[in-house]
């Protein structure tokens, strides 16, 4: 296994470029199955897991190139069967079932599997499949959704922690071949699921409201190929601003949407990391002393889950009290004992985290348990004296391309190296 070793107190400054969102990248590469003609989807980011999607597409007999962030794609003959040892690695494989569902009718897939954050049950998807009038089976570790036709139905996709974004991206890829019309009510408004309704309607689908909490689609007989630029990643994003305000650093995005990071910008505001647009990019810089903040995580436009981990990083070197509260998955603190292991000063009580700010932090060996939490790490071990060496960074791959590359080009001390 590789680990990332740190040299901190060396304050970022330069300019990054902003890599494809992977949340957008893998459901519209599950997409191109819906089409027998050719697709071209252009900006995908290289990690693990587009790597794990290009495998699927081709076991399920498309032809897949992938170089230089282009991917081409051409399934004029697939199966309906999805290997097991390829979707366990990987959650977001999920979202074949839907693109397979709509166009040959039916679907086995192994439960898929992911960081492990807290439970992420897919029953809302599989509720969405039944109302199109799937037939649903789970046996042996897989899902089947079989049906002799699909019909557009209006469903409710709201759950407990508010909508789900893979459910609400594999409903509506089964429902563009479904017939008659399909409501998506609570559907979730994250851009990644306007950027495949965007794609999805440039291969013919008729998708409006995305980007709301009303999706409605207009099933068609047939779906053609297209191209697709996939937007930029805004957690990766979050991420290098916030690890410019933790180092008091001066670092510009290229390609980051300020639109898509409202709530991120606001609260790094209020803790003391100023972020201003400057034409296309954004800009952060550290302006001094940091603020303690509050932060609680939503559903988007609300402050992201998945940056909850590095923003209390951030946090912990303010002085005073910051109060964090996850409402989104209920074991994602799994970072704070690692953070504690550098110096940070944290409680969990509850849903919440107590960060009692301020306190110098010094390197350490420290482990990595998801993705997020790696990219908290990361943070810390740059902000912190001395030496970091963060562990199992296989996580970290799955979801930020080349970052030790373009922390070093912003200055960072930071190599791969062999645990």
């Amino acid at each position: 296994m590789e680990s990332f070793l740190i040299k901190g107190g060396v304050p970022l400054h330069g300019e990054v470029t902003i890599s494809g969102s992977k949340n957008a990248a893998l459901p519209i590469m599950a997409a191109t199955l819906l089409t027998e003609e050719p697709c071209v989807i252009r900006h995908v980011p290289d990690l693990s897991d587009t790597r794990f999607m290009v495998q699927i597409l081709a076991s399920l007999g498309a032809t897949v190139s992938f170089e230089d962030g282009t991917l081409r794609v051409e399934a004029r003959k697939i199966s309906d069967y999805a290997d097991y040892d390829l979707v366990r690695k990987m959650r977001g494989s999920v979202c074949i079932m839907g693109p397979l569902l709509g166009r040959l009718k039916k679907a086995r897939v192994s439960l898929p599997g992911g960081c492990i954050i807290g439970a992420r049950p897919i029953n809302l998807h599989l509720k969405g499949f039944a109302a199109l009038g799937a037939k649903i089976e789970i046996t042996g570790g897989y899902i089947s959704a079989t049906a002799d036709v699909l019909t557009g139905n209006s469903l409710f996709l709201g759950g407990r922690a508010g909508p789900t974004v893979l459910g609400t991206a594999n409903i509506m890829m089964a429902a563009t071949l479904a017939r008659g019309v399909t409501v998506i009510e609570s559907a979730a408004c994250e851009p990644e699921v306007v950027d495949l309704a965007t794609f999805l309607n440039a291969m013919g689908a008729k998708i409006t409201g995305a980007g709301s909490p009303t999706i409605t689609i207009t099933g068609v007989e047939k779906l053609h190929g297209a191209e697709h630029e996939v937007i930029p990643d805004r957690i990766e994003a979050a991420t290098f601003l916030i690890a410019a305000g933790a180092t008091q650093g001066e670092v510009t995005l290229r390609g980051a949407r300020a639109e898509h990071l409202r709530a991120v910008i606001d609260k790094l505001g209020e803790a003391g990391v100023g972020v201003e647009r400057q034409g296309a990019n954004l800009v952060a810089r550290g302006l001094g002393a940091l603020k303690p903040a509050d932060i609680t995580t939503l559903p988007y436009s609300g402050f992201p889950t998945d940056v909850q981990a590095q923003m209390m990083s951030l946090l912990a070197l303010a002085p005073g009290t910051s109060i964090i509260t996850e409402r989104i998955f209920e074991s994602r603190f799994m970072h704070v004992s690692e953070l504690a292991r550098l110096g940070a000063e944290i409680e969990i009580e509850g849903p919440s985290a107590i960060v009692k700010g301020g306190k110098p932090l010094s390197g350490a060996p420290v482990m990595a348990s998801d993705l997020r939490a790696s990219a908290a790490l990361v943070i810390a071990g740059l902000a912190a004296t001395g030496e970091t060496q963060v562990n199992r960074i296989y996580h970290l791959d799955r979801g930020y391309e080349k970052m030790d590359a373009k922390l070093r080009q912003l200055g960072a001390r930071i190599c791969r190296v062999e645990e």
